[in-house]
């Protein structure tokens, strides 16, 4: 269809909803209520209004997340039902989501990797990113039984396993709706997407789900917000009824209930009742609705000093007159600086609440335009995109997601990767719909869009329009870097990438014949360029190929996903922890290496002292250093080169060669005659290193994580004696309603297989999660057992 008979059709289909928009406000008209009814042509999944591009303010980047099992696939579900994208409900437990549509999520019943969805909502376009999170594993055994699938047993190992995938989707976000288990308010894993969007400086709305179980408990989420993310939580809707009493919500900006009278379990909560408070309604309500509603004022007024005057100028005698679109207004304005976040409650699974969140989305988070990158005024008009994600599709090859900060991007034109300093050609360009895809002529500033044909960016690349347009905006950089509008020394017109995680797990891969080994490359090249935290690397001893990722799941899911996707029945050896090395004490070493290639001869000389630093963090990372005399002599080539000999080695510690951490190189003298190549001079840093290094002296350090479990008071004993053998340390117990929470600091090393146990252990009644804590020196005795289980292994 030309561009022309698209948007004649798309006129079409706006008359035909303004014409039912019209019926339906009609028949509201002769009822004493007014019923809320979202709905869409019944013949139509997508609506061809989302392949045109609106304006920047009128679109929303968010994601959706929250700790394990809280229903941030669900929400996500619900909002395409409402918002007229899918027919039906899809049920996580049934493997029927739009946005789990790789058979592991299916299978398992989680999300695995950031699936990205357009759609409309009330002339708004939002583009979705549905972050991964994990499952209990109840929902496991309920999804094999109906799958009829045989899985092998896994750890659900929490977002350790997918952190890259969580952080590169908040990376290109402008907005995020924090999604809680209104039974137990703040949990570990929120905490962690919390931080990174913090780092962000994303503005979230939060949203209380499963207000219809029977803890449900708003104060305690509420302080919980407020106490465990130091977050100012800005109460929006008071729930009707509690567990499953729970039929609606109070706005507390319109002083009306948004009721679900649902008259059966089928009913999928499209319509609902908005009916102003009166005098009729329960007084306990009234009073809890006015109360809150004073407090929701006040509190906006201490936020935002706008609305504060307002407030005494016009409304001191009076503050329940204060129109709602003023107080929404200012609750606008306070969550964009982040000041506040609204919260909102409901109950995704039954089918309540989510329009109002679908409202929330586009009334209180920023449009791009709103976000004020610096990028956006280098560029001007010219493009510049961040590529964050990259998908392998065997029929179109790489696809790339881009998120496009300025210009306009189009088909069949050539881009430049600065990153890569390499110039490409786009063939075709998409929609996302999970994983289905529309292709389009054009796509402005502030979307999300799938590309095809850029066949070496991976994610973090910075793509612009051309060589000219990268100089061009890294003059006017500077520009305003001299004006002083810059703090920074340095203003780069190259997006930030996205942080990649170092791997906590290894293990060999090995093809099922030597016929195979070169496709299995090629696989685990298109695999590493889709998922940078997975890593592969050669041993030099054993020539075998190792697999290194984030959890136990995440090299399961790799190892699946060559057999279904690739056809390859590999075979993975044992799984190993990924340790780090560090030293002891302060050491320095000197070495000469004269060597004599041909005709050429390389002389060398190399002094260079070695020390601990502090590895309490999990980046504690290894520093190098030169003295100062030494900094103004040596070249920049053959400064690059000792680095690289130093950098070489950090890579491969004096032990068991895991890398190092903690360690800080300082570089006292180099010596290097003419005619020395650079090669040579990091050979003898290396060679140096290691002297430094053995004479130091080697200690191991492990990887601590920080668990948290749930469980029945009944089966806390067991759970603690199973830690107690495990080395771990139990930090505090809490209690959440009838169950004990365990929070504990427990060595990776003992944690394999650990759902099994606890599954055992409490007859299926608890859950945990995991999350890299810290990287901590083994004891003696330990080291000695690792050093002599390992020696015949590396």
């Amino acid at each position: 269809m030309s561009l022309g008979g698209l948007q004649t059709f798309s006129r079409m289909i706006r008359g035909r909803r303004l014409f039912a928009a019209g019926l339906q406000c009609c028949r509201c008209r002769l009822s004493c209520h007014v019923k809320r009814h979202y709905s869409l042509l019944p013949d139509d999944v997508k609506s061809l209004r989302a392949l045109v591009n609106p304006e920047i303010s009128r679109i929303r980047n968010i994601g959706i997340m929250a700790h394990i099992d809280a229903g941030k696939t669900t929400t996500t579900e619900r909002m395409l039902y409402y918002a007229g994208y899918t027919r039906a409900l899809g049920d996580v437990d049934d493997g029927d989501t739009v946005t789990d549509f790789m058979a592991q999520e299916r299978e398992r019943g989680i999300t695995i990797q950031s699936a990205a969805v357009s759609f409309d909502w009330k002339s708004h376009r939002i583009n979705l990113i549905d972050t991964p999170g994990k499952n209990k594993e109840i929902r496991q055994l309920l999804v094999e039984i109906k799958k009829r699938t045989t899985l092998n047993d896994c750890v659900t190992t929490g977002h350790v396993d997918f952190t890259l995938e969580v952080e590169r989707a908040l990376r290109v976000l402008d907005g995020a709706v924090a999604v809680f288990d209104a039974s137990a308010g703040v949990e570990a894993q929120t905490l962690t997407v919390w931080r990174q969007a913090e780092k962000h400086h994303i503005p979230c709305v939060c949203f209380l789900n499963k207000m219809d179980k029977p803890a449900a408990n708003l104060s305690f989420c509420i302080e919980s917000i407020r106490k465990k993310l130091k977050a100012n939580p800005v109460l929006l809707q008071i729930p009707v009824g509690s567990g499953k009493n729970f039929t609606g919500v109070v706005d507390l900006l319109t002083s009306r209930k948004l009721m679900w009278k649902m008259k059966s379990m089928r009913d999928d909560g499209r319509v609902f009742e908005v009916k102003a408070l009166d005098r009729s309604d329960d007084p306990d309500l009234l009073q809890v609705v006015s109360d809150a509603r004073t407090a929701l004022i006040e509190q906006v007024a201490d936020l935002d000093d706008e609305f504060a005057e307002l407030l005494l100028t016009d409304f001191s005698e009076n503050f329940d007159a204060i129109p709602s679109n003023k107080l929404q207004e200012a609750v606008r304005r306070v969550t964009l600086a982040r000041k506040g976040v609204p919260v909102l409650c409901g109950s995704s699974l039954r089918n309540k609440g989510v329009q109002p969140l679908l409202d929330a989305i586009t009334a209180y988070l920023p449009a791009p335009n709103e976000r004020h990158h610096d990028v956006v005024r280098w560029y001007k008009d010219d493009l510049c995109a961040l590529a964050f994600k990259v998908l392998h599709d065997k029929q179109r090859g790489p696809l790339v997601f881009l998120r496009i900060y300025s210009g306009t991007l189009k088909p069949q034109t050539a881009l430049h990767n600065i990153n890569r300093n390499s110039t490409e050609r786009m063939s075709r360009l998409l929609v996302p719909f999970a994983d289905q895809h529309v292709e389009i002529p054009s796509m402005t500033a502030g979307n999300i869009a799938l590309t095809v044909g850029l066949k070496q960016t991976v994610t973090g690349d910075t793509i612009v329009s051309s060589k000219a347009s990268a100089a061009a905006a890294a003059h006017r950089a500077q520009n305003d870097n001299e004006a002083g509008k810059r703090s920074r020394e340095c203003a780069s017109v190259i997006l930030s990438g996205v942080e990649v995680p170092d791997p906590v797990f290894f293990c060999t891969i090995e093809p099922p014949s030597m016929s195979k080994q070169a496709d299995l490359e090629n696989v685990l090249n298109c695999l590493q360029r889709e998922d940078p935290s997975l890593k592969v690397r050669l041993d030099p001893d054993s020539g075998q190929t190792i697999l290194c990722g984030m959890g136990e799941l995440h090299i399961e899911i790799i190892h699946d996903r060559i057999r279904r996707e690739y056809g390859i029945e590999t075979h993975l050896g044992p799984l190993q922890v990924a340790y780090r090395e560090t030293v002891l004490h302060e050491a320095s070493a000197s070495d000469t290496l004269d060597r004599t290639v041909g005709e050429r001869r390389h002389v060398v000389t190399v002094e260079l002292a070695v020390r601990p630093v502090d590895i309490t963090s999990v980046g504690g990372s290894c520093e190098l250093a030169f003295t100062e005399e030494l900094e103004g002599q040596l070249s920049a080539e053959m400064k690059e080169a000792v680095e690289n000999g130093v950098h070489s080695s950090f890579l491969q510690g004096p032990l068991l060669g895991y890398p190092l951490q903690g360690v800080s190189t300082l570089i006292q003298c180099v010596t290097i005659e003419p005619g020395t190549s650079p090669a040579m001079v990091s050979a003898c840093v290396s060679r140096c290193m290691l002297k430094a290094l053995r004479l130091a002296g080697g200690q191991v350090l492990e990887p601590v994580m920080s668990l948290e479990v749930t469980v029945g008071e009944d089966h806390l004993s067991s759970v603690l004696g199973d830690l107690a053998q495990r080395r771990g340390t139990v930090r505090d117990i809490q209690s959440r309603h009838d169950n004990k929470v365990l929070l504990a600091t427990v060595p990776l090393a003992e944690m394999m297989g650990y759902s099994t146990v606890l599954r055992t252990l409490t007859s299926g009644n608890a859950t945990f999660s995991l999350e890299l804590d810290t990287y901590e020196a083994m004891n003696p005795q330990e080291q000695n057992t690792l050093l002599k289980r390992l020696s015949g292994l590396l």
